[in-house]
């Protein structure tokens, strides 16, 4: 039994079989409807979510599985003080396979150690979101036909932002991958990412507070939202909100090549202008989630892609 707790967890071999298997279900999603009949996912999430919880919903129904689960801690026995441990013991009687989100970092390992199903990491706290990242590489891949030999620049909050520290994990595996780090000094990236990730695989990297500097040179521009529920005074989040806005006339820096993913929600920092421009990738991403997400449930439950 395996789980999938960090992007690490999978070799790059295993995330490019997991990305092909992908790539298949999108071209012919109905060949698919039934590998997991009779199969049950419980969604655990103890923070709110849209696009994972939802996606990874519509990822086991699109199998044939079935979805149990939570959409809050105040809707589960959390409420009344039960421990992780004891939560995911007792479903690992009624599901398959589980997805887990949670504000604590870490919470996803204690889960894993005491479960008797496979558990995915649907984010926690501030630490790690697999799936998103694994949804970033297929929709980097599907544009760009590539995960190596790529300028990423990725842009606002790099200290709190989960989606950002896993991303960068899982590309530095990658050859020739080099990053814009675009962020106000209070958001930079964490030190444990600038020296135990990136200068310790030997990353080409730079920090810059201008995303008009930056936009020129890069092939995918990974934008995220300065996120309130990660500050600790309203001061902070109202005086740092607003620093990177991506408009129209940004855009018309960057190269005609370059695509534009954000992990949403989006609140202001892309402009809804830039929704027309044909580079704005941001909502095909939500589309390639459900796809990865199948293509990992089926991983997972060990079940084979069909005939």
């Amino acid at each position: 039994m395996r789980h999938l707790l960090n992007p690490l967890d999978f070799t790059v071999e295993e995330i490019d079989e997991l990305l092909a298997v992908a790539d298949d279900i999108e071209k012919d999603p109905s060949r698919y409807a039934h590998v997991c009949d009779g199969k049950k996912l419980a969604t655990c999430f103890y923070e709110p979510s849209t696009r994972t919880r939802l996606s990874f919903e519509s990822a086991m129904l699109n199998l044939g599985g079935s979805v149990l689960g939570f959409s809050s801690a105040d809707s589960s026995s959390a409420a009344k003080g039960e421990s992780i441990a004891d939560t995911i013991r007792v479903i690992s009687c009624y599901a398959d396979i589980c997805a887990m989100r949670h504000p604590k970092e870490g919470s996803a390992l204690v889960a894993s150690l005491h479960s008797g199903i496979p558990v995915i990491n649907a984010g926690d706290g501030g630490h790690q979101h697999p799936t998103q990242t694994l949804t970033d590489l297929l929709t980097i891949h599907s544009l760009k036909g590539r995960l190596d030999h790529l300028t990423v620049g990725l842009c606002g909050d790099l200290k709190f932002g989960r989606t950002v520290h896993s991303l960068i994990n899982a590309l530095v595996r990658y050859p020739d991958v080099k990053f814009v780090l675009i962020s106000p000094p209070e958001l930079r990236v964490p030190e444990y990412i600038r020296e135990d990730v990136l200068r310790a695989n030997h990353i080409e990297f730079k920090e810059l507070g201008n995303l008009d500097e930056a936009l020129p040179e890069l092939d995918i521009l990974y934008m995220t939202r300065v996120q309130r529920e990660r500050f600790f005074n309203e001061e902070d989040y109202i005086r740092l909100k607003d620093c990177y806005i991506l408009t129209p006339k940004k855009m018309k820096l960057a190269r005609e090549d370059m695509f534009v993913l954000h992990p949403l929600p989006r609140v202001n920092e892309i402009s809804v202008e830039v929704d027309k421009d044909p580079r704005a990738a941001y909502f095909k991403q939500a589309q390639y989630g459900v796809y990865v997400r199948m293509a990992l449930i089926m991983k997972l439950l060990e079940v084979k892609q069909p005939c």
